[in-house]
């Protein structure tokens, strides 16, 4: 520890106190070169081509000078900010404006400055629009002082408005005013990043135009922390979370109690994927309400700036994170499956080749590829293998049975990796006995404007949640396996060929017992289809996939022929409700709840309805009706009809399209309404693009191979007699084996069902069984079996509306019009009738096998 004197230069305008003796410890830094401003890469901040972990300290309040000033003197902030410099800090968070002379201290200083604007009241203010004027100003002007200044790390509008404040005014009313708050900083300095220091209390806030997600947070359990960091960042979605206050107060636990708490805080905010955390704070010194706060120490050194035991054990961490150097990563073997994939694959293993891992390998697959793909991988340092095109699956099992490394991570052609990626993914393997890890993919933003609406459309790849760390489905371009699972359940299943392996290997993993685990942090940049009709195809493979995995996972399926999932599906990073209604608040009675939440209701029928295959085919039927109408002037009557179903499917489209978040290179209201048009379109285009393909794939498909005959779909009754003890269990299990051999889509009755099995003959129809045992003493027993057969609302209405405007049209004499609806309707008949007869010819031969006999 030196002693010196830090001459300084100061503004004329400045008044400055006579010289002091200061503790510095280390030598001061030199002054930061280039100057380079922060900006956004996906969950974390980043200047120029390097990663920025937010290593921070916070700064005041302090109680105002005789100039009015709100900070220490110019030559006390440039001892702090050598200190901070010197100690591994390379932040500071304001609460008030700084001047600017110290942001050329902290620029000197390699320091990045977190300007607090101090839009929050602690009392009832939006209703007086004067004082909210005022705010407004006084922000507008802050910012001027600090624009375009390259030590500005971003500006908190506000800190912690209380929730009973929030309570009072409502969430809408806050939130309205924090955009402001925003928008008068863009105003001025239009490049920043923008946010709110938030906290528990009212986290259920919606502040999606904010650009960081900040939060205060103080708590002493180290489970509870690690728990809510997690619930943070699935908040977050695809942007950076930053932990702006964390700390305890020595005064009333002690100086090592302190120092232990800041370390386990600062190591688990970094390790959770957080882009940064901000210890509070660097001094004891501390002026607040009018008056110096003495019964209160959370600083790293004292008032007098003595260094405590927590600045030590601070810079240590700092310097660790975010995760201690350790010689025992486990190996990792990437690989990379691509098929005609040349216009990205470059970009992908540029990515891989910059990963900060210590032990990894690349393999990559090229599955037959025409394009040169292949030709591409071989001038990377990859382990390079070529197959004839057998599909993904065939190409992914290939990969993790060539690999060398106990973790095998799979990344997709069109995707690159953060720089440490694969550390995020190890880190959680270390943590936790998972079987595999997935992380989120983020939509690159320079790809394009249709890109972005695609991204915000559904359909693309997600990952499901049952809790903030466990998953239900990882995404295939950004999961990575145990090899030693991949081997226990035979890796992948060869029939995906394009879509559906990833839902099929996580099923199968979580129905041999293992777990799924989600690191926020494990990113990966994802090229989005670039053009409508790419979209239109993928969703095209996905339908198909649908089709497959209902076949195989027929219990995952409802009888509508959706898939269930007991998680929450975030789209996009972010967890989509179809509800138009944000949701109730948990506050307490009389608003007593420490920390809030917001419960997102289940959607009603108006939300989901108009989302959903049978609805869009509905529209399209009604559609069809109004342009028979040309030919058939009667038919005018269902326009209204048409025009009212039509309004109600862009109900949900219309509010997906308003939150759509675009990147800020987006410019002007027309191009933001345009793709706002475009991203609703395609939220309408999706589900009848799933509907065809799975219409095609049930008529194309090998079922009339496996049902060479189909039997009229009519209920029937069935016995089997036996003259020993019958278990109806048993030969339920017989059944749904015997069937699920022959190809037919089974699904057993749930817990509320009276029905026993169903069989799904196609989209518009099935056979559900009934059974009953009965008694006949001495070990007699009789199982009787009924089935009845059942048409979809869809396909049954579809059918009768066609054919009652085809009969009208013969009766008013209108022949073009019946020639038109005459086709349409037996065509819609013929598959609904197919899709009930499938299944009744599919229980028939299943019964033959098992002794059944007509009763």
């Amino acid at each position: 520890m030196s002693v010196r004197i830090i001459p300084i230069s100061v503004p004329a305008d400045v008044s400055v106190p006579e010289p002091e003796i200061v503790l510095e410890l280390g030598s001061a830094p030199e002054t930061a070169s280039g100057g380079s401003r922060v900006i956004l890469g996906g969950k974390f901040l980043w200047v120029g081509q390097e990663k920025l972990y937010v290593r921070g300290v916070t700064y005041g309040t302090f109680r105002p000078r005789l100039d009015g000033s709100t900070f220490p003197s110019p030559r006390v902030v440039e001892q702090d900010f050598s200190l901070m410099s010197a100690n591994g800090v390379n932040a500071v968070r304001t609460y008030t404006a700084p001047p600017h002379w110290l942001l050329e201290i902290a620029l000197r200083c390699n320091l990045r400055v977190l300007v607090g604007m101090q839009g929050e009241r602690h009392y009832a203010f939006l209703h007086e629009k004067k004082m909210v004027r005022e705010i407004r100003k006084q922000v507008r002007s802050g910012v001027r002082t600090c624009a375009g200044h390259p030590a500005v790390l971003g500006y908190l509008v506000a800190n912690e408005i209380p929730a009973s404040i929030v309570r009072w005014h409502g969430a809408s009313a806050v939130e309205k005013f924090l955009k402001q708050l925003r928008d008068e900083v863009k105003e001025e300095d239009p490049e920043a990043l923008v946010s709110y220091a938030n906290y528990p209390s009212t986290e259920y806030l919606d502040l999606s135009f904010l650009d960081l997600v900040c939060f205060n947070v103080f708590l002493e359990s180290q489970d509870k922390y690690d728990a809510y960091l997690a619930r943070l960042q699935n908040l977050a979605g695809n942007r950076p979370l930053l932990v702006t206050e964390i700390g305890l107060d020595s005064h009333r636990n002690g100086d090592k109690a302190q120092a232990d708490c800041l370390d386990w805080q600062v190591r688990k905010a970094l390790a959770a994927g957080c882009a940064g955390a901000f210890v509070y704070a660097w001094t004891d010194e501390w002026h607040r309400g009018g008056e110096d706060v003495m019964d209160w120490d959370f600083g790293l050194t004292t008032r007098d700036r003595k260094p405590k035991l927590a600045l030590g054990v601070v810079r240590k961490a700092f310097e660790e994170v975010p995760f201690v150097s350790q010689e025992a990563w486990p190996k990792i073997s990437v690989v990379v499956c691509t098929f005609n994939g040349s216009r990205t694959i470059r970009d992908c293993l540029e990515g891989i080749g910059k990963l900060r891992y210590p032990n990894y390998e690349t393999i990559v697959v090229d599955d037959g590829s025409t394009d040169g793909a292949g030709d591409i991988a071989a001038e990377y340092d990859v382990r390079l293998i070529r197959t004839e095109n057998q599909g993904l699956s065939a190409a992914r099992n290939l990969g993790w049975q060539s690999a060398t490394g106990e973790i095998v991570a799979y990344i997709d052609d069109d995707a690159r990796p953060d720089l440490d990626w694969l550390t995020y993914l190890a880190a959680a393997f270390l943590k936790e006995d998972y079987a595999a890890v997935g992380g989120p993919n983020i939509p690159i933003p320079d790809d394009g404007d249709t890109a972005n609406c695609v991204a915000n459309s559904p359909g693309g790849p997600a990952h499901v949640l049952l809790s903030d760390c466990e998953a239900e489905h990882i995404p295939g371009c950004n999961m990575a396996f145990r090899r030693s699972w991949l081997e226990a359940i035979n890796g992948f299943d060869p029939q995906f060929r394009q879509a559906g392996d990833d839902v099929d290997i996580c099923w199968r993993t979580r129905e041999q017992g293992g777990k799924l685990g989600f690191s926020p942090a494990a990113m990966v940049w994802h090229h989005y289809r670039r053009t409508v009709r790419a979209y239109w195809k993928q969703q095209m493979g996905y339908g198909k996939a649908e089709a497959m995995l209902e076949r195989k996972w027929p219990e995952k399926y409802n009888s509508g022929g959706y898939a269930t999932w007991a998680g929450h599906i975030y789209v996009n990073g972010i967890f989509r409700s179809l509800s138009l209604s944000r949701g109730r608040i948990y506050q307490g009675t009389w608003g007593s709840a420490g920390y809030a939440r917001l419960y997102q209701p289940a959607p009603n029928l108006l939300n989901s309805l108009p989302l959903t295959h049978e609805w869009q085919l509905t529209n399209l039927v009604l559609a069809a009706l109004c342009a028979v109408s040309m030919f058939w002037g009667r038919l005018l009557g269902v326009l209204p009809v048409a025009v009212v179903a039509f309004v109600l499917s862009f109900v949900p489209t219309i509010s997906a399209a308003l939150k759509v978040r675009f990147p800020a290179s987006t410019k002007g209201r027309f191009t933001r309404f345009r793709l706002r048009v475009l991203t609703g379109l395609l939220h309408l285009m999706q589900p009848l693009t799933r509907l065809w393909s799975r219409l095609v794939y049930s008529l194309t498909a090998g079922r009339v191979r496996r049902f060479p005959t189909i039997s009229f779909p009519w209920p029937r009754m069935f016995q089997l007699w036996s003259e020993k003890w019958l278990d109806s269990t048993e030969l339920l299990l017989s059944l749904e084996s015997t069937l699920r051999s022959g190809g037919a889509v089974v699904r057993r009755g749930g817990d509320y069902d009276t029905w026993d099995l169903e069989i799904r003959g196609g989209l518009f129809g099935g056979l559900r069984v009934y059974t009953v045992s009965e008694n006949y003493g001495r070990g007699k027993h009789m199982l009787r079996l009924r089935s009845r057969p059942w048409l979809s609302i869809s396909g049954a209405g579809t059918t009768l509306l066609l054919m009652i405007a085809c009969f009208g049209a013969l009766l008013d004499h209108a022949v073009y019009a019946a020639n038109i609806l005459g086709p349409l309707s037996v065509m819609f008949g013929a598959i609904t009738f197919r899709s009930a007869a499938v299944a009744v010819g599919a229980i028939h031969r299943a019964l033959i096998k098992l002794d059944f006999e007509r009763a």
